[in-house]
């Protein structure tokens, strides 16, 4: 580790975050999302904080590999629609806010730097990016994957497009359409998840990947997923697909699907 690393990494620590925590170890940024009680909802500020996280990690040469995790029982619930609609209510962050909207389908290719997704909770909705972005997914046996949007009179536009890089097209088309709770056999069939394990076995496995990962040239590394990064360029459709979700949020039928869910009751569908 050169000196500039070492600045880096002691600026990057004693940040203020309000919806995340990270922490360097053995040439590996743990980042974790850290907003339990809310069930890891993806906050608009939580994106500029996992944005300035990223930035860093690309940035610091000392940093070889990302972990993401989630703290409590569910990995990530989806966006919080309240707060992407301005309702962001109070919290405490040095990270300041971004000048431009930050998009978080875009975030995890552009670190050039491989990603484990440790996913020991359940998953729907918007936390698909971060099993999608990541180059390896270690989950838990018989957790949820649900795409519940279109029961909610939404449609998950980012995620379907993050997910057709990865996975088979009619499975996921069927999977939006439908909104069915994906199986965890079927998600590593299908190219989602790379390894199955148990709440026992899965530090070790996470660990195992990290020490095959530093055995290797980070150089090499770095320069083949940056190569990876202009074969793939989405930036366009990210935008697109984000307005497409505002659109279709404030349609008369995302509005009684969001308010069906609170109400515990049947929607009634208009079409409009």
């Amino acid at each position: 580790m050169d000196f500039f690393d070492d600045i880096l990494i002691k600026e990057a620590l004693n940040q203020k975050f309000a919806f995340i925590t990270i922490k360097a170890k053995d040439h590996v940024l743990y980042l974790t999302l850290n907003r339990a009680e809310k069930k890891n909802a993806i906050h608009p500020h939580m994106v500029h904080e996992i944005a300035f996280a990223m930035q860093f990690a690309k940035q610091t040469s000392a940093i070889r590999a990302i972990v993401i995790a989630a703290a409590g029982d569910v990995f990530c619930a989806g966006a919080d629609l309240k707060a992407f609609m301005g309702m962001v209510g109070e919290f405490d962050s040095s990270i300041p806010q971004a000048k431009e909207e930050v998009l978080i389908g875009e975030l995890f290719n552009k670190v050039h730097k491989p990603i484990i997704t440790k996913v020991e909770g359940s998953v729907f909705a918007g936390g698909f990016f971060f099993l999608a972005g990541a180059n390896y997914v270690v989950c838990n046996d018989g957790i949820k994957l649900g795409l519940p949007e279109v029961k909610r009179g939404l449609f998950p536009f980012q995620i379907m497009a993050a997910l057709l890089e990865i996975m088979p097209k009619r499975i996921v088309v069927d999977w939006c359409i439908r909104g069915f709770d994906l199986d965890v056999g079927d998600a590593q069939k299908h190219g989602l998840v790379t390894h199955i394990v148990t709440p026992k076995t899965i530090d070790k496995t996470v660990d195992d990947l990290l020490d095959e990962i530093k055995e290797n040239s980070p150089t090499a590394i770095r320069l083949g997923l940056e190569a990876l990064d202009s074969m793939s360029p989405q930036e366009s459709k990210h935008k697109y697909l984000m307005e497409m979700l505002r659109k279709t949020v404030s349609s008369k039928d995302g509005a009684e699907g969001l308010l069906a869910f609170k109400e515990k009751r049947k929607p009634v569908w208009t079409g409009e």
